[in-house]
């Protein structure tokens, strides 16, 4: 059996939790990571909002506050009563990412949900733990969607495991049995999953994203500012997000600056998302993306790669 202390606390059977991922991670996902053994994850991206967040606690309301959700920084100080609503969900963990603001922590504590945050250095690691914050993410640049351009998950792992005295779940092109058992043999107390369960059945990603995570190979992605300054989205510039290739991430990377400024450019990629041409439209995926080579339930991906990863590890 794959285990770690952390995930033995926390009642999982498996040490793994799915990223929230904006879009991706719904509540059909969340509730089937939690029936494979894991934690599964609500996330609300860059349109989350308290009515986004209503919509998808209908999958999990069975499951006696054996989820979680998770919220970007900059999204809770545009939505007043999101993090309210995370709250009032009672999940077993929030985490709330990309941003220096951690005075959340304390409401949610006080509720009796423990805290999560995505680090990318040490000093991320120390600022987080000083909040009082109860699980740090050691997010690598490997990962989909958005993060700090910086260390790999690896040499990462290793920084942030030298300071932390909470555990550390490690994330950024974790996608199969070895890469899990990496970073378990590394230290961390367990997986935040991201890519390789984007493509899973349970996702709300669409037919088409689907279908081009499977044909895409390992260096199929771009780490690009692009796609949030063509959409006007108010992310830092300290968090591109990783995607796959397209058009318009090669017209556009390095480009920032002009496309700001040209509207025609900009409404097209709003288009084609409407349209999911993914010729335009960004698909985040990581490093780990060449490891999906089939659209299956979350079921067998977990149940897949913690089993390889437990007989590696000779548990």
């Amino acid at each position: 059996m794959l285990s770690t202390p952390w995930s033995r606390d926390f009642g999982l059977p498996l040490p793994v939790v799915n990223a929230p991922m904006g879009g991706v991670a719904g509540g059909r996902l969340a509730a089937a990571v939690t029936a494979a053994g894991g934690l599964g994850m609500i996330g609300m991206g860059s349109g989350g909002s308290v009515a986004a967040l209503e919509r998808e606690l209908p999958h999990v309301q069975d499951l006696a506050g054996r989820f979680g959700i998770g919220l970007v920084d900059w999204v809770v100080a545009a939505r007043p009563g999101l993090l309210e609503a995370a709250i009032a969900a009672l999940p077993a963990l929030i985490s709330v990412s990309f941003g220096t603001d951690l005075s959340w922590v304390t409401a949610v504590r006080d509720a009796g949900i423990r805290t999560a945050t995505q680090v990318y250095d040490a000093e991320d690691a120390r600022r987080a733990q000083d909040a009082g914050i109860d699980l740090l993410v050691a997010r690598g640049e490997e990962g989909g969607g958005h993060g700090a351009a910086g260390l790999a998950t690896l040499p990462l792992l290793d920084e942030v495991l030298a300071v932390a005295e909470t555990p550390v779940l490690a994330a950024g092109g974790v996608g199969g049995p070895a890469s899990l058992a990496a970073v378990l043999a590394a230290g961390a107390s367990g997986a935040w999953l991201g890519t390789c369960l984007a493509a899973c059945t349970e996702s709300l990603l669409s037919d088409a994203g689907r279908a081009a995570l499977v044909a895409a190979e390992g260096g199929a992605t771009v780490l690009t500012r692009a796609v949030d300054v063509g959409l006007g989205l108010p992310w830092p510039a300290r968090f591109p997000t990783r995607v796959l290739r397209n058009s318009f991430t090669s017209r556009w990377s390095g480009h920032e600056a002009a496309l700001a400024e040209d509207a025609a450019a900009r409404g097209e990629l709003v288009a084609a998302i409407a349209a999911d041409n993914l010729d335009i439209a960004p698909v985040d995926a990581g490093e780990g993306v060449g490891a999906i080579r089939a659209i299956r339930p979350v079921s067998e991906v977990l149940g897949e790669m913690c089993s390889g990863a437990a007989r590696l590890l000779g548990a």
